[in-house]
């Protein structure tokens, strides 16, 4: 981790599940195509998600396989992928509770193993470890990197202002304090990097990358982007305690006084995708 202060504890997304599908925008479904035609993927074969959250990108590239299974250390997270799974009627998919760090966890073999904003989190050497020696053969380590929250910065024009994230952020920080929380610790350094010297350590060898561009505009609503900062680890609502009515009030009052529509525009982030072969 990039700070030793930091250890994962459940508290790290409490509350925050439901707010998922009404703050963060989905994967476009041009991702599910460029990992299907890198992988030459024909609807056979096993996906484990690792870190699921609520289902996003495991529904999304369920139908690529014959069956998925979605596992997270979040409760609420899964449940919501129920919901969603049973909205989309999509009948290949199981999910469990368990940390990555419990891995294998007699789930067997994979063709595909995917990570979405969720690796960062792990103890990654031994969750590199442990899922290489998941994967089959042939198999493939997939790691999908995107922002679906928050837009692209940028002063181009747009129908609608873009949400003010920086008096946002400044608002979470008068809040919780100047150092970004995550569950009952922080995070001053942010996350880790170095991805890619864990892999080759782990066994890998690659990687080949991708990246999924959009260039669409997304309309926005107030409630839209209150959603979206509690989506987040670093302003989920367990942190504000018995401040959060008033913290959303406030939130509420910014997002207001930056909109004369109630509306705010943005434009989606590039969803960058890594392959790893074991």
């Amino acid at each position: 981790m990039a700070d030793s202060t930091w250890q994962w504890d459940e508290t790290l997304y409490a509350g925050s599940a439901r707010h998922y599908s009404v703050g963060r925008w989905p994967y476009p479904p041009a991702t599910a195509e460029a990992i299907g035609t890198a992988l030459d993927l024909d609807g056979t074969g096993r996906l484990l998600d690792v870190g699921c959250g609520p289902g996003s990108l495991t529904l999304l590239l369920a139908p690529l396989f014959e069956t998925a299974i979605g596992v997270d250390a979040d409760r609420d997270m899964l449940t919501e992928a129920q919901r969603r799974a049973g909205e989309v009627g999509a009948t290949n998919v199981e999910w469990r509770h368990l940390r990555a760090e419990e891995l294998p966890a007699d789930l067997g073999t994979f063709q595909v193993v995917t990570f979405a904003q969720s690796y960062h989190w792990m103890d990654r050497p031994l969750v590199a470890r442990r899922v290489r020696d998941m994967l089959a053969p042939d198999g493939a380590w997939v790691h999908v990197g995107a922002n679906t929250h928050q837009g692209v910065a940028g002063d181009d024009d747009l129908p609608y202002p873009r949400p003010p994230w920086a008096g946002i952020d400044e608002l979470v920080a008068r809040y919780l304090g100047p150092v970004r929380r995550a569950g009952q610790g922080s995070l001053p350094s942010g996350t880790s990097g170095g991805e890619g010297e864990i892999m080759l350590a782990a066994g890998f060898s690659g990687p080949a990358r991708l990246t999924v561009e959009q260039g669409m505009v997304v309309e926005r609503s107030v409630d839209e982007v209150v959603a979206a900062v509690f989506s987040l680890s670093s302003s989920a609502p367990h942190l504000f305690g018995d401040r959060f009515p008033a913290f959303e009030a406030d939130l509420r009052e910014l997002l207001s006084a930056a909109t004369r529509h109630g509306l705010f525009a943005e434009r989606p982030r590039d969803v960058d995708i890594v392959i790893w072969r074991p």
